[in-house]
């Protein structure tokens, strides 16, 4: 028997989009529902806040080890629907257990009292949790994504309370049990399928006490005006066209290696990848034949086959939008020196594609390319290479190579991101914050930053009489 339309079921299909197939249907959750979810919520909010953070910690280790005992079935799940070849879900998985170690093993300092700069210790500062935080997440990490939010909040005594993006569905209700398995009590950690009207009522709602969101700018936009409206705490982690500036005393081929893998993991489909590579002219023309040399070896395949590099984009829609701005920068003058098109087979396989001779006008320096696409753009010296990358809309990262350090920390301070990497390429890690500016968002996750950026800091003083 066929499948009903998608128009036909109130809820969200999981596909394969490595062969189309449909994996999993997940109604969404009705109002009524919605409102016992969320006064499970409060309940779990107050028994996990009502713990030490000590104990917390201590299910934040339970969970690292609940993660790296089911990594298989959970890697599975993640490649099956969204498409990361293997060898990255179980790095994400392995990821997210190192996060539980680390926040158990650091994050605990920074909830205890500090004193303040009051004499005679008469005055300091608690930090406590809000409440239950709605986090709205998207399907490009569907487990880094949320626990790099959710395990902070969870550290400070917050609740969680997950909606996920609608085709990966599957990957939240996995987390949802090892959050239960870990020890979080009932209710501290929901994972639920809530519609976008849903969503709404929770951002009304008094038992959502604040919102982070990882998404679209017109996500964030539409998120910021809700939890305006109902005066409650925002976070964004917003999309990101991210510059990779090649000076010409960098090492050229450490320089291009990290440049093909900072772009094409995950099928390109990373926020803070390097999206728009700036090279100094003395070197362009070298770097782009040894860039696009190794792109045009990158093996594309099912995410669940050993030899594949790049999976398949996680929907078809998704790509024929990349397909578009691919379109519409080469009618611009870019010049296309491999792929540019999808992969003559079944599913949402895009062929890795370079573009040269990029400039400000086009799509793909212009917006967000979010797919295997890798555009070059030559900069005449230094200074113009900081230019073109402040030419844009977004301040998510850089990344920045040069042989001089201190010319590298210069530099840095004028490249208006969240975040500068040199001689590497972008990466999330729980030592250092992560977060945008401009239209890359505002707030920051992990750190010190991310754990306090949702507890109440409160000032108690002391009678000064």
């Amino acid at each position: 028997m066929s499948a009903a339309p998608a128009a036909s079921f109130d809820g969200a299909i999981s596909r394969d989009p490595a062969t189309g197939q449909e994996i999993a249907r997940h109604p969404f959750v009705t109002p009524s529902e919605l409102d016992a979810l969320l006064q499970r919520s409060r309940a779990g909010f107050a028994a996990w806040s009502a713990t030490a953070p000590e104990q917390r910690a201590e299910v934040l280790r339970a969970m690292a080890r609940v993660l790296r005992r089911d990594r298989e079935p959970l890697a599975a799940l993640a490649t099956a629907e969204m498409g990361k070849v293997m060898a990255e879900s179980l790095a994400e998985i392995e990821k997210c257990a190192v996060l539980c170690d680390w926040y158990a093993d650091n994050g605990v300092q920074w909830l205890r009292d500090e004193p303040t700069l009051v004499p005679d210790s008469k005055a300091y500062v608690s930090f406590l949790p809000l409440g239950t935080v709605l986090g709205i997440m998207p399907w490009n990490f569907p487990y880094w994504q949320v626990m790099r939010a959710a395990v902070p909040i969870l550290l400070g005594g917050n609740g969680f309370l997950l909606k996920p993006a609608e085709n990966i569905v599957g990957t939240a209700h996995l987390l949802d049990a090892a959050w239960r398995e870990a020890g979080v009590p009932d209710g501290a950690f929901i994972a639920a399928n809530i519609s976008r009207e849903g969503t709404r009522q929770a951002i009304a709602d008094d038992r959502i006490a604040a919102v982070t969101l990882t998404g679209s700018v017109a996500a964030g936009r539409s998120i910021a005006a809700q939890a305006g409206q109902a005066l409650k705490k925002v976070v964004l982690e917003l999309g990101g066209s991210d510059p990779f500036i090649v000076l010409a005393d960098a090492d050229l081929e450490q320089a291009v290696d990290a440049a093909v893998a900072s772009r094409f993991q995950n099928a390109g489909q990373v926020c803070i990848a390097g999206k728009r590579t700036i090279v100094e002219a003395p070197i362009y023309d070298r770097f782009v034949a040894l860039f696009t040399e190794r792109v045009k070896a990158l093996v594309v395949g099912d995410g669940r086959d050993p030899a594949s590099r790049i999976g398949p984009m996680a929907r078809q829609d998704l790509l024929e939008q990349l397909d578009g701005q691919v379109q519409a920068s080469v009618a611009a003058g870019a010049r296309l020196l491999a792929g540019g098109h999808q992969v003559d087979r079944a599913g949402a396989f895009y062929a890795p594609t370079v573009l040269a001779d990029v400039t400000p006008g086009m799509q793909a320096f212009d917006t967000e390319t979010f797919g295997p696409v890798a555009s070059i753009t030559r900069a005449r010296d230094a200074d113009h290479a900081v230019e073109l990358a402040n030419q844009s809309d977004f301040g998510l990262s850089g990344n920045l190579w040069t042989g001089d350090a201190d010319r590298a920390r210069a530099l840095a301070r004028r490249l208006q991101t969240g975040g500068v990497f040199v001689n590497g390429f972008s990466a999330s890690d729980p030592r250092v914050p992560i977060g945008g500016i401009k239209q890359s968002g505002f707030g920051r996750e992990l750190s010190h930053f991310g754990i306090r950026e949702f507890l109440n800091a409160q000032t108690v003083w002391f009678d000064r009489g």
